[in-house]
């Protein structure tokens, strides 16, 4: 008898149906950024979180690489993750000293193939964006909040090739090149524009960055669309983070969205239109809920009501449920501060949803050491989805 390894022979007509296979995709709001390694109030150099990947002992990343041990995605993206073009120092030091060695007698797990890319946060617009009479505030007048470049940036790693070479990213794409965007309706108390022609004609949509990063699936490409909106609050009246956050959001469903609904869109090396493909996953912090939270609720619900995308298995835990016993929405929290801000929404050509779930332990749960406040790993709770995919 032969053994034929990865397809399940039936006998329907005479053909051979191939075997669906699971993956594993999450996200994960690591909150491993420098300013998370020092006191509060302390200015960070950016250097911080290098520093504490190069020792290996540092108990708040070894308890987030013993989730991501416990979970064991094939695919996961992190959000911040501060941004360096030394991989050595960087996701490297992460792999290597974290996520290959064993935490707490856990299996070890490797990922061989990765992506990072620098982000908006830190970066200075040489404009006066935040209304205080200078260009110059670090922070204010960045492209997205930052005190240095690279902070809050992403990292996706992967235990399938990367398509590097076909990898879209949209770092630079003017806000103001969005058609019907909400730029024009953010204005100050004396009803003019908020941002000057001059700050129009240089910000950028994305806080961070969005990317579309294809990964060679078991002979199929399936791209991974990554991303983290702003928060849509730390402002004024005048409502322009929130405003950013929805547009960031509709991006996406622009971008996946049939016909020429995308022809707008531009990447960083001037190719134009949205997704060629109907498999994909959207995943990342996108600090938006339909349903709760300071928001607009427009961009989130668009992106999931979008007809091409699967939305039907809302991942949930019985330790959000317990956080937030009299919410009825507790279950699907993804958050600390209570509300579903992190997803990970496949496509529905993808392949059938199996299995999803939130990583929150309960108080009485032994695992609860890894999540019980904020100094333990995060304030956001690590989101996956079981995906079957057809070989």
């Amino acid at each position: 008898m032969y053994k034929v390894v990865g397809l399940l022979i039936l006998l329907a007509g005479g053909s051979l149906v191939a075997q669906a296979k699971t993956v594993r995709i999450a996200t994960y709001n690591v909150s491993m950024e420098a300013s998370n390694y020092l006191p509060q109030g302390d200015t960070p150099t950016g250097e911080e979180l290098f520093e504490n990947l190069k020792t290996g002992d540092n108990q708040q990343i070894r308890n987030i690489a013993e989730i991501i041990q416990r979970v064991r995605p094939d695919i996961i993206l992190l959000n911040e993750f501060d941004y360096t073009s030394d991989d050595e120092k960087g996701v490297k030091a992460f792999i290597n000293n974290y996520l290959l060695v064993s935490q707490h007698g856990n299996k070890r797990i490797d990922y061989p193939y990765f992506y990072t890319a620098p982000v908006n946060t830190g970066v200075a617009s040489g404009v006066d964006l935040n209304h205080n009479g200078i260009s110059t505030d670090n922070g204010g007048d960045t492209f997205g909040f930052g005190l240095y470049p690279g902070q809050y940036g992403m990292l996706l790693l992967s235990r399938y090739p990367i398509q590097r070479d076909t990898i879209r990213t949209f770092q630079h794409f003017l806000w103001q090149d969005m058609p019907n965007g909400l730029l024009s309706s953010v204005k100050a108390e004396d009803g003019s524009d908020w941002y000057s022609p001059e700050a129009k004609a240089v910000f950028r949509l994305s806080s961070k960055s969005h990317w579309d990063v294809p990964i060679t699936l078991h002979n199929q490409t399936v791209h991974i669309l990554a991303s983290h909106p702003t928060p849509p609050v730390f402002d004024g009246p005048e409502n322009r983070n929130g405003k950013r956050n929805h547009d960031e959001i509709r991006f996406w469903t622009d971008y996946i969205s049939a016909g020429k609904v995308a022809d707008y869109v531009y990447d960083d090396k001037g190719r134009k239109g949205g997704i060629n493909s109907n498999q994909f996953v959207i995943l990342g912090d996108l600090n938006a809920s339909a349903k709760e939270g300071d928001g607009n609720k427009e961009g989130i619900s668009g992106l999931l009501n979008n007809a091409k995308v699967n939305n039907q298995s809302v991942p949930h835990s019985e330790g959000g449920a317990l956080h937030s016993p009299n919410n009825e929405l507790g279950p699907s929290h993804t958050a600390f501060w209570r509300m579903r801000a992190d997803y990970v929404i496949p496509s529905k050509a993808l392949g059938e949803v199996t299995d999803s779930g939130v990583f929150w332990p309960t108080p009485q749960d032994p695992l609860h050491r890894l999540i019980k406040n904020r100094q333990a790993s995060s304030d956001h709770r690590l989101v996956w989805v079981d995906v079957d995919i057809a070989q």
